[in-house]
């Protein structure tokens, strides 16, 4: 076995020299703008295609608010105990072995944080181009300034990566709650689409279609834990980081189902399925053409908004990674100045921009990404069991409500989602356990490294 390089001191960690600058508000939209992007746009069309009555379809996108939940009951009382940098590379760390943090750890920075930021500054950037005919070169290069623009803006400090943060949720809840409100009341559409039952030559649903169907709803929930990767950034974090996950999931749990029931009181499910922008095709089948361009508009602010978040949490994992000594040497160096995680959100940031060159058009989104998030949120429950085993006497300001039921039934949902993902997409599967496996490796690496700097009287990696 690897050696261990473990540290369980309470409260930060004793090398972050991160400034606690968050509010609760703070915390809590950056969850709504990790959360509301482009997915509540992009996937209902895809939950249609595998549900067949609109009762199952709102069934599915209450079940994914549900599990969010129940996941974020177990991240409140594991980011309550750790409130540092790093999310739950940490709690798999402290629980287990540094070598299972420091895996999901990479999974989740270079695949998961990066490639999210890739694909999003190239839905921008396509967004526009389509609109002012660029070519895909013209797109590309667009991407990339957009991603140096918005690591620019996080790099000069914290606060204006969530001022733009609070800014864009803000207008993502008005919008979106001005389009729940306003469809039913001025919009042409009929409600007994929203209670019609499936239609008579639709096969009945099975276990499996609904566990596929959950791919894309929790694929559009991703990010309802983004506080805890900022944690110690966090005024009060025994408090304030559960009542963030609590309050940003709400939040976005809430819209989710008026804007869902929308969609469906202004489309019949025939229409609704396989659609690439629902929010598009009701916003014309309620109000005409005119509404088309508008919610095209926002869907660029929403996509602007996810990307700015994406790219304040993603550096922090890099960062925890590095105070460890499990990431390249510098990655762990805080700006005088500015008080932010200047080197990893720079490393980030180039990793970003050589994924955009590598893909150069936006991907659809991936069944590797959710499959790799539904197995690190049941480590992450994992985690929490362990450590009500190993350190019962640990200072716990939120205690998950409903252990160890609640834990152990999330457990079971995620564990059944799982199977239903490699059963119907076995290839995104083994691309997403394969990325994991190879955190393995470079693990290694860099314990060779601190290995060879102790022995030469050095307390930090040669990387």
């Amino acid at each position: 076995m690897l050696p261990a390089v473990t540290e369980s001191q309470a409260g930060a960690h004793p090398g972050d020299r991160l400034d606690r600058q968050l509010g609760l508000t703070d915390a809590a939209m950056l969850v709504v703008a990790s959360v509301i992007g482009a997915g509540i746009f992009f996937t209902p069309g895809q939950v249609a295609e595998l549900l067949p009555a609109p009762g199952w379809i709102l069934a599915a996108w209450a079940a994914g608010a549900l599990l969010s939940l129940a996941g974020a009951l177990a991240n409140a009382e594991l980011g309550a105990m750790f409130p540092r940098a790093g999310g739950d590379y940490v709690y798999l760390r402290e629980a287990f072995h540094p070598a299972a943090g420091f895996m999901v750890g990479w999974l989740s920075f270079l695949a998961i944080y990066a490639g999210t930021i890739a694909a999003l500054a190239l839905a921008f950037a396509e967004g526009l181009g389509a609109r002012f005919g660029w070519s895909e070169s013209a797109n590309v290069a667009f991407a990339v300034a957009i991603t140096i623009a918005v690591s620019a803006l996080n790099f000069v400090g914290v606060r204006w990566g969530a001022w733009a943060n609070n800014l864009t949720s803000v207008v993502k809840l008005g919008a979106l709650l001005a389009f729940a409100v306003l469809g039913p009341l001025f919009g042409e559409g009929d409600w007994s689409r929203v209670t019609a039952g499936a239609a008579p030559d639709d096969a009945g649903i099975t276990a499996i279609d609904f566990g596929r169907a959950l791919s894309p709803v929790l694929f559009s929930y991703l990010g309802w834990n983004a506080s805890v990767y900022v944690a110690s950034e966090i005024r009060n974090p025994g408090r304030n980081i559960p009542r963030s996950l609590f309050l940003g999931l709400a939040l976005c749990a809430g819209i989710y189902m008026l804007v869902n029931t929308v969609y469906l009181y202004a489309l019949p499910v025939s229409r609704l399925r396989g659609v690439s922008d629902a929010g598009q095709a009701a916003a014309l089948a309620l109000f005409g053409p005119i509404s088309g361009g508008l919610v095209a508009v926002f869907v660029l602010i929403s996509v602007l908004g996810t990307l700015n978040a994406t790219v304040l949490v993603g550096p922090r994992i890099a960062y925890a990674m590095a105070l460890d000594g499990l990431f390249f040497r510098g990655v762990d160096r805080v700006h005088a100045g500015f008080r932010t995680p200047s080197t990893a959100i720079g490393v980030q940031c180039l990793v970003a921009v050589g994924l955009l060159l590598l893909l150069r058009s936006f991907p659809s989104a991936l069944d590797f990404t959710v499959f790799a998030i539904v197995l690190a949120s049941m480590a992450d429950v994992l985690a929490l069991y362990r450590l009500r085993r190993t350190q019962p006497d640990r200072p716990r300001p939120y205690r998950a409500w409903g252990h160890p039921w609640v834990p152990g039934l999330y457990l079971l949902a995620n564990a059944g989602i799982a199977a239903a993902m490699l059963i119907g997409n076995p290839l995104d599967c083994a691309i997403s356990l394969a990325i994991l496996l190879t955190g393995w490796p470079v693990y290694a690496f860099f314990v060779r490294a601190q290995r060879r700097a102790r022995e030469g009287g050095s307390d930090r990696p040669n990387s």
